[in-house]
Parts: C-alpha cells; structure tokens; sequence
C-alpha cells in the first residue's frame, strides 16, 4: 500500500480494480499541516486520463504488474501483432487504439516490453530512444539563418517530425519515442 504522500510520477496504482499510471502528481499542504496529492492518472487499459486528488491518511495499492519482452511482426488491417522473444507460437495482437501513439514507432523486428495486469496484457512499453530511417525529407530550403531551421521528414514508420535541414531521404535518426523529437542524425 502507497500512502498519498509517496504517489509519484510513473507509479502504477489500482483505481476502482484497473491499473493507472500517474501521470502528474503534486503534493500540496495546507493549513495545520494537513496535505493533498493532485494526480493526473492514465488507464492501461482504456487510455482515459483522470484528474485525482490523494488526501492525507488515503492508501492506494500499487498494482502488481508482469513485464515480458516481446517482438513486433507485423500490422494488418489496425491490428498490430506481437510474439513472445524466442517463442513465435505465442502470439497475441493489440489494436491501433490500445497502442495509440505507439504505433508510429513500430517496425518490423522491434524488441518492446508488454505489460501484464492480471494475465491479461494492457500495454507495452518502448525503448526511449530508437534508430528510424528517413522515408522522405523535403530538401533544405535557404533562409533566415539567425535560428536553426527545420523541416518536416517522415520516417519510414509513416510518422512525421521537425528535424534539421541537414536531414537528407536515407538518413538513421535516433528519435525520442516519448517526446516524439528528433534526437540525432546517427549515420547517413
């Protein structure tokens, strides 16, 4: 069990029996020394977000999550299907709308983490940074040059982003999957 004051950012903790990642949190305290979490929490399972405050004396239970890595094979029809890393026959597949913006990261052979709650899988997790190759770059337009220009690329994945104008069609970029940015150029 969690006291209110020990939810942080990252934490998994059941509400209502369904596990929520904490988003945000902020620990407030008020007048004669009493306290208040506010919380912004997110549904593995649905994808809902939730603002919840936490106030003192209140205990939440972390949920009990399983981790397992898996291999991403292939997408058809806004079904994106998934194995077991050294086991092909256990295979089990998420929709676009569970993975929302996940999905633009997925390329064939990616190594990911699926979250477990109770057997059954809610999520999965990315590496943080990864390697993508550049599908089409618009070439650099010249410019004001008084600020780093950029441009919007799409990566082979179909997924858009700014980067550089140095960024050619060929290019391996490292992209931040959480933030959605580009990182840096790792080889052309």
């Amino acid at each position: 069990m969690l006291k209110h004051n020990e939810i942080r950012k990252g934490k998994v903790i059941l509400y209502k029996n369904e596990p929520y990642e904490v988003l945000k949190h902020s620990h407030n305290v008020r007048g004669r020394g009493s306290s208040v979490v506010q919380t912004q929490i997110k549904s593995l399972k649905t994808g809902t977000t939730l603002q919840k405050t936490f106030h003192g004396g209140e205990e939440v239970e972390e949920a009990d999550l399983e981790k397992l890595n898996v291999v991403f094979s292939y997408e058809k029809r806004g079904e994106y299907i998934f194995f077991e890393e050294g086991n092909p026959k256990n295979r089990f597949c998420l929709t676009k709308e569970q993975l929302e913006e996940k999905s633009d990261y997925l390329k064939e052979g990616t190594v990911v983490t699926a979250v477990f709650f109770n057997e059954e899988i809610v999520n999965i997790s990315l590496p943080v940074k990864m390697n993508m190759k550049v599908a089409e770059a618009p070439p650099g337009v010249k410019g004001d040059r008084s600020e780093g220009g950029t441009k919007i690329i799409t990566l082979e994945t179909g997924k858009t982003l700014n980067a550089p104008l140095f960024i050619e069609e060929g290019d391996v970029l490292e992209v931040n999957t959480e933030t959605g940015e580009y990182v840096r150029r790792v080889k052309n």
